[in-house]
């Protein structure tokens, strides 16, 4: 393992690190430490787990902690995404109406918070979809990373977005603050029953539901009702082949698989800690060989 993450170079190392609560089988370590290895970048990424390490336990405390060390920036993944708007000293403009950090750069004594997962969300779109109708899209999921995905897709220039959760009164409620945001009314939050209804209609279909992964099989899509002019996009990454994604492939979609958003907004992320723009191309082919490598997982992080 020592060998896998040597050091590139000797110059002083740029430290960084991730926080959170059980991060075991978080891949954001191995992203960032090869990708930095492969620029010929000191670049070291560490994995603060509050679970075990009580210093971390408490974010304001971990961010201050990691701040007087020396550290160029950290990551905040589950359970503190939200909580981190509370304890930087600014905000990017994405973060503020997202209310959700996953990015802290310190500069000097100053912390920004910034939200990347909408970012690799609309990079896939633009990588992947840029040349497909994006009218019409119906996004399954509204919580959690569901709403950076519909950040990005009305960012993206979707005119209709049908918010399909569970929680119906989280999906309007998310429809209420981004729609006021962008100043339209774009977003249309509808009950899990009317799903047929939209699906006939759409350009495109989202999965932003953690449906899919092995801990949590099946799909929040109905797969019955795909259409092979429709588009889809998962965002679960572990496995990269779900159910959804075999299905949407047999009925002759076109797919994306969540694999994509994870690379991309681990590269922005990156981008924030050194100013220096990663090969997105290279991540995404490692993260496919790694979890090739490790077969199935039973949890998926950040």
């Amino acid at each position: 393992m020592a060998d896998k993450f040597a050091r590139a170079s000797s110059a002083a190392p740029i430290r960084v690190g991730l926080i959170g609560l059980d991060l075991d089988l978080s891949l954001s370590r191995v992203l960032h430490e090869t990708e930095g290895a492969a620029l010929g970048l000191n670049y070291r990424y560490d994995v603060f787990d509050g679970s075990r390490d009580p210093g971390y336990s408490d974010l304001g405390a971990g961010i201050r902690n990691a701040r007087a060390d020396g550290y160029r920036g950290v990551n905040v993944t589950h359970p503190f995404k939200q909580a981190a708007v509370q304890h930087v000293d600014a905000l990017s403009a994405d973060a503020r109406v997202l209310g959700s950090v996953n990015t802290v750069v310190f500069d000097g004594s100053r912390a920004t918070g910034y939200n990347t997962d909408w970012y690799g969300f609309a990079r896939s779109i633009d990588k992947n979809l840029a040349a497909v109708p994006r009218r019409t899209v119906v996004q399954f999921g509204a919580g959690g990373a569901g709403v950076a995905v519909a950040y990005a897709l009305l960012r993206s220039g979707v005119e209709r977005l049908v918010l399909i959760d569970i929680d119906e009164t989280r999906a309007a409620d998310t429809a209420t603050t981004l729609n006021a945001a962008h100043g339209r009314a774009a977003i249309l939050p509808a009950p899990v029953e009317d799903a047929a209804r939209w699906m006939r209609a759409a350009d495109g279909v989202v999965n932003a539901t953690p449906l899919g992964m092995p801990a949590s099989p099946g799909s929040a899509v109905p797969v019955n009702l795909l259409q092979p002019a429709t588009w889809v996009h998962d965002v679960v990454y572990m496995p990269l082949e779900t159910e959804l994604m075999a299905a949407a492939r047999a009925t002759g979609c076109l797919t994306v698989g969540g694999g994509h958003m994870l690379v991309f907004q681990a590269a922005e992320g990156f981008r924030l800690f050194t100013g220096i723009a990663p090969d997105e191309a290279r991540m995404l082919s490692h993260l496919e060989r790694i979890i090739a490598e490790g077969g199935q997982v039973s949890t998926q992080v950040g």
